[in-house]
């Protein structure tokens, strides 16, 4: 036994220490395999600078002659102003908004400036220096991108709303799922954009916007009648209960209900009085919403915000030639510096 337990100590001895030796070999392949790929990256890094660095002064010459020509294109290339409008529109004129939109861009693109002209009611010379228009929605708050989504699921099959959650929604919703749409026009003039207003005034109302209108009026007309013959019939009833406790008052005794067929205490008839008066009040409520939607819904769109009288210069990093002729430059002397490498490693491989 005494023999047997200092050799078994021994062969774990032996087993830890090749375990460790193992482990050491696998951390020192893992660093040599890290210092591999940083050697690696360090010299593309090089390989790319070497040829810059070589010839640094012809690049430095060909860059600085391309940023001269962007200056002078950017000194003479005629500024694009911009201002935008936020509107909201009914009755889903929203679709013909879009579709005027592309229209308009359509005329000034084919240069149909006697028909642009006659839509914002401006002369033709000003129509000239239209550039284009751009829609996509407006500011949303998150309650409005929940009200919005909860409108969606209810439209649709219950099995399909519980394979898209809000998230794909708002994802890959379509630019007309909006309620609000900011509208941005372009121009070589600052001080055009207050009358394009007039001519998109013109694009929210169509047949379909109409018969929309006349059906949600029509709708309004026939509730309201309804609510006003409900009102009469609480009224009439009203009265009856009156006279009903009139007669109590008076004869100090239990008096006759409606039909003749109960008598009604004067407990009674104040709750059935309170009754119809909460009746009442509903449908009020009722009729005041539906003059609120006539009121604030009469018109095919409501601007909230519209054009500004003097437009804004767009300073966007691709109208500046200055800056992006050096890039393209640099960029087509990389392209170039690499096929040419390329070629010349094919012309020489040898198998």
């Amino acid at each position: 036994m005494s023999d047997k337990l200092p050799q078994e100590s021994q062969n774990e001895e032996v087993d830890l220490g090749q375990l460790f030796n193992a482990i050491g070999r696998m951390f020192e392949k893992l660093f040599q395999f890290i210092g591999k790929i940083f050697k690696g990256l360090f010299s593309i890094i090089i390989y790319t600078l070497k040829p810059i660095v070589a010839y640094f002064k012809i690049i430095a010459i060909v860059l600085m002659i391309a940023a001269i020509i962007g200056v002078v294109v950017d000194k003479f290339n005629k500024p694009v102003y911009s201002s935008n409008m936020l509107v909201k529109p009914y009755f889903d004129s929203k679709y013909q908004l879009a579709n005027n939109v592309n229209y308009f861009n359509a005329l000034i693109s084919s240069r149909n400036l006697k028909v642009l002209s006659n839509i914002f009611e401006i002369d033709t010379s000003t129509a000239s220096e239209l550039i284009g228009f751009d829609i996509e929605i407006g500011p949303e708050t998150q309650n409005d991108l929940l009200k919005e989504y909860n409108d969606y699921i209810q439209t649709i099959d219950s099995t399909l709303a519980k394979d898209l959650p809000y998230e794909e929604y708002i994802e890959n919703r379509d630019i007309l799922s909006g309620t609000i749409f900011s509208v941005q026009a372009k121009s070589g003039t600052n001080d055009i954009f207050t009358s394009l207003e007039k001519g998109f005034e013109k694009t929210f109302k169509n047949k379909y916007s109409e018969k929309l209108k006349d059906i949600r009026d029509r709708t309004i007309e026939i509730k309201t009648s309804v609510y006003k013959n409900e009102l009469r019939r609480i009224d009439s009833l009203q009265r009856i209960y009156i006279e009903v406790l009139k007669n109590e008052s008076e004869n100090g005794k239990v008096s006759i209900g409606l039909e003749g067929l109960m008598p009604l205490t004067k407990e009674k008839t104040l709750t059935k009085e309170y009754e119809l008066f909460k009746e009442e009040m509903i449908i009020r409520d009722s009729l005041k919403m539906l003059q609120q939607q006539l009121i604030k819904e009469n018109d095919y769109y409501d601007i909230l915000s519209g054009f500004e009288e003097v437009g804004t210069i767009e300073r966007s990093f691709w109208k500046r030639y200055s800056l992006i002729f050096p890039v393209m430059t640099m960029l087509i002397i990389i392209l170039v510096y690499f096929v040419f490498k390329v070629f010349n490693f094919i012309k020489e491989y040898d198998r």
